[in-house]
């Protein structure tokens, strides 16, 4: 069996084929929450959608967000999810002060950083298989109002892309940037540069916390992502910011959750769906690991609307199988071509194994054995904290470990 929540993962991390999962949906309750403090304890299968429509009124925001918030607290703690401020506040699970484990043997534990810390360590991005997290309790961080200060810097080339990640990490929060994946030559990695901070004087006005959502009615026969598609896309996207940047006030949803307003995004692949892959490129080889990935997919001309660059802080993650440190991390959304886009994904594997790097298991459908073993040299530590009665089709697609083992 596998605890699921919402299944917003990408790859089958959340998928037990041949199994059982156990739907977390009803595990949605708000245990205790200090208005004083900013501490927070609810049930696994709370949304973190649920968390901000009670705490951004009250002052109180997450620490640690991802680009959707609609995921459970449980997933966010099992795959140990980062955000936007991981420069300045690392993982999700830096903020989760305890947490309650159920396993299948019926015995409880509660585990944090000082109680059952080996425990704590093996579910922080255990992807699931440590047991059922029953509750959890969370540091919730401060803010003046529901609004984020944003500035918007277009940048011509990785250098430049280097110089601003230098500049901003030390003056915003919040930072991340969108690259033109299709560029090449001195244009290689040209993007754009958002950076924010929590506004501190506008009025602290009931937010929209669920805005109208937009919707793609049917599934088009055949993927709207293509080589012209994304040539008109990213030169248009590219050009709608001005070089000396952009400042204006947004909503936090926006900000953080931009495809959260189109419900059924992924429909714009076509019935074949896409991959996302992301990857973490550590070290002094980072800059030039990053530089070869790009080449490659430029050259293989079936680029990415949606690529997303950052650079990982130093922060340590609590958890075993934690994806995030320190370097670079670039996300991509390739439309599913079969056997040319797997390939392509196997050439920026190499790339990411030679620096010592790692793919995201919460984004990953197809990564090899060798790779998750590469990415991620504490598996092995990780199955004596394994639930014996716990799989996944994930787990078992990247140790080859028998279903019924």
């Amino acid at each position: 069996m596998l605890p699921f929540g919402n299944g917003r993962s990408y790859g089958d991390v959340c998928l037990n084929e041949g199994g059982v999962v156990l739907d977390c949906g009803g595990l949605n309750r708000f245990m205790a929450f200090q208005e004083d403090t900013g501490v927070l304890r609810c049930e696994a299968g709370t949304s973190l959608a649920d968390i901000l429509a009670l705490a951004v009124p009250k002052g109180w925001f997450l620490p640690v967000t991802p680009g959707t918030r609609f995921v459970t607290v449980g997933g966010a703690i099992a795959n140990d999810v980062h955000g936007k401020n991981h420069h300045r506040s690392g993982t999700f699970g830096r903020h989760v002060l305890r947490f309650e484990l159920l396993r299948s043997d019926g015995s409880r534990r509660v585990c944090s950083p000082g109680e059952n810390p080996e425990w704590y360590a093996a579910t922080s991005g255990g992807v699931g298989l440590t047991g059922l997290i029953t509750w959890a309790e969370i540091q919730l961080k401060h803010v003046a109002s529901p609004f984020i200060e944003q500035e918007t810097v277009r940048f011509g080339n990785l250098s430049e892309f280097r110089a601003l990640a230098d500049e901003s990490d030390e003056a915003f929060e919040y930072t991340v940037a969108w690259i033109d994946c299709l560029s090449r030559g001195r244009r290689l990695g040209r993007g754009l540069f958002f950076r924010g901070d929590h506004a501190k004087d506008a009025p602290r006005s009931k937010p929209d916390l669920v805005p109208p959502r937009l919707g793609l009615p049917v599934t088009p026969p055949t993927s709207l992502v293509n080589g012209l598609t994304l040539r008109l896309f990213n030169a248009l996207y590219y050009r709608k910011t001005l070089a000396a940047g952009v400042r204006r006030r947004v909503h936090f949803a926006p900000f953080f959750y931009p495809l959260d307003a189109l419900r059924d995004w992924n429909r714009i692949y076509g019935p074949r769906g896409f991959f996302q892959y992301q990857c973490a490129l550590p070290g002094q080889e980072a800059e030039a690991a990053l530089g070869e990935i790009l080449g490659r997919i430029a050259e293989a001309g079936t680029g990415s609307f949606l690529a997303v660059l950052k650079r990982f802080g130093g922060l340590p993650s609590p958890g075993l199988l934690s994806f995030p440190r320190p370097g670079f991390t670039l996300a991509l959304d390739f439309p599913n071509r079969g056997a040319r886009t797997l390939e392509l994904l196997d050439r920026l594997d190499e790339v990411t194994r030679c620096c010592g790097g790692a793919v995201n298991p919460s984004k990953d459908a197809r990564m090899s054995p060798e790779t998750f073993h590469a990415s991620f040299p504490a598996w092995e530590t990780l199955c004596s904290f394994k639930d014996p009665a716990f799989s996944s089709s994930f787990w078992r697609r990247v140790t080859r470990e028998d279903a019924s083992s």
